[in-house]
């Protein structure tokens, strides 16, 4: 029996000093970790305040960890920058070390490099980490010169978002080497050069997000084989040549931004089979065609805007087939005719700009539409455009009222305050004076 006693002794024991084994960071890591939490914040004390910032009572802001393989706790994932997140110093800068931590998986970095130079580096001659998935570093104003080649070595990335910062130099090719990348963001930074055409190695792509850069040329034929690819923000660049054929290839695409480019020429035919596209951003480009009859059939679309790009011709019938719109942007282009009669009947839309334009005849819309829209509508600069005296009253969309001859053909337009009273009812100031009741403007 004491026999007994003794072993279940030495078994507890032994079990206790493992749960304690397991529930402590390995030394190395831990001094990593607070080397870098030295560096960025002063929000706390931490190596006295977390002596064991993986126990489950540590709390520890912004930090994660896990088990690993070896059945101890590793961190695992480290963010900064928004609360409840550590906050970083002004004299921080970007910690290299951060990715010698093996099992880290998520590292976010928001608004942390402001005050203080810093650059983007991985150490020379360390293990790389084979774990990361998620490298995030948005608005960070101090954090400047090139993306490091060396990012390619984190063959676990999927998520390489690098928004908002002080970024320059060519996009390095090594990058499209990250063959996991499922998002892919390097909007608002100062990068120049082109597209590189390996960027069709991100088979398993579904974000690319390249905008508010200075990047040249035309967009590679390569980006049509990026077949999973959901959203494609390219805009406010300076990317010249026509949209690619293979852009027609992206059937997932529900995303598209090229506006504010110097692109030119006829949009793609296979452009029509984007059949899930419900955004198609293309304004500030000289475009100077007419408008395709063949984005009527993208029938999904919610935004199409196509402003301030030299389009001529009159608006297509087909784009009154559009009844998911909810914005259609078509001013300050060359465009002509008369507005088709079925924008009326776009039920969802409460944003439509069709003005400084060469637009002509009787605007086709009724009250109730004018009230649903309200200032949403922008149909002013179409000089021969007119209001119907029927739909006149209580309308201010900076257009005159329409004259009507015996044979009810529209002349000369009068200013939308001088009405001719001939042509309005007493049954019309009555409906009128009943409207503003309801509805007073």
């Amino acid at each position: 029996m004491g026999s007994l006693l003794i072993f279940l002794l030495v078994l507890a024991t032994t079990n206790l000093h493992g749960f304690e084994a397991d529930d402590m960071l390995p030394s190395s890591e831990a001094e990593t970790l607070f080397k870098i939490m030295d560096s960025m914040s002063s929000d706390r004390t931490w190596r006295s305040s977390y002596p064991q910032p993986c126990q489950p009572d540590s709390s520890w802001p912004g930090l994660e960890c896990r088990t690993g393989k070896d059945n101890r706790l590793h961190v695992s994932r480290l963010h900064f920058g928004t609360l409840p997140n550590p906050t970083c110093k002004t004299t921080a800068t970007f910690p290299s070390h951060i990715f010698t931590l093996p099992y880290l998986q998520s590292i976010f970095f928001f608004n942390c490099f402001t005050l203080t130079k810093t650059s983007l580096s991985l150490p020379q001659d360390a293990a790389f980490n084979a774990s990361l998935e998620q490298l995030s570093l948005r608005s960070n104003p101090a954090l400047s010169g090139p993306i490091p080649p060396q990012i390619s070595k984190l063959k676990s990335l999927k998520i390489l978002t690098l928004s908002q910062n002080h970024l320059s130099g060519k996009i390095p090719v090594e990058l499209f080497n990250l063959s996991s990348l499922v998002h892919l963001d390097l909007s608002y930074n100062m990068l120049t050069g082109t597209i590189p055409f390996q960027v069709g190695n991100l088979n398993y792509l579904v974000g690319l997000d390249l905008s508010y850069n200075m990047l040249s040329g035309s967009i590679p034929n390569a980006i049509g084989k990026l077949g999973l690819l959901q959203k494609l923000d390219l805009s406010s660049n300076v990317l010249t040549g026509t949209i690619p054929d293979a852009i027609g290839k992206l059937s997932f695409l529900v995303f598209m931004a090229l506006s504010n480019n110097k692109l030119s020429g006829e949009f793609p035919q296979g452009l029509e089979k984007l059949q899930g596209l419900q955004y198609l951003i293309m304004d500030d480009n000289p475009m100077s065609i007419p408008l395709p009859l063949h984005l009527g059939k993208l029938v999904k679309l919610q935004e199409l805007r196509l402003a301030d790009s030299g389009y001529s011709g009159t608006i297509p019938e087909s784009f009154s087939q559009l009844k998911n719109l909810s914005t259609l942007s078509l001013q300050n282009n060359r465009l002509t005719g008369e507005i088709p009669v079925g924008f009326g009947g776009l039920s969802h839309i409460y944003h439509l700009n069709l003005s400084k334009n060469l637009l002509g005849g009787v605007i086709p819309f009724s009250s109730s539409f004018f009230k649903r829209l309200g200032r949403n509508l922008d149909v002013s600069g179409n000089p021969g455009l007119c209001l119907s005296p029927s739909e006149a009253y209580g309308v201010k969309i900076g257009v005159n009222i329409c004259g009507r001859n015996n044979k009810g053909s529209v002349i000369p337009a009068f200013s939308n305050s001088q009405a001719p009273p001939q042509f309005v009812s007493n049954s019309f100031f009555v409906v009128a004076a009943f409207s503003v009741l309801l509805f007073p403007v």
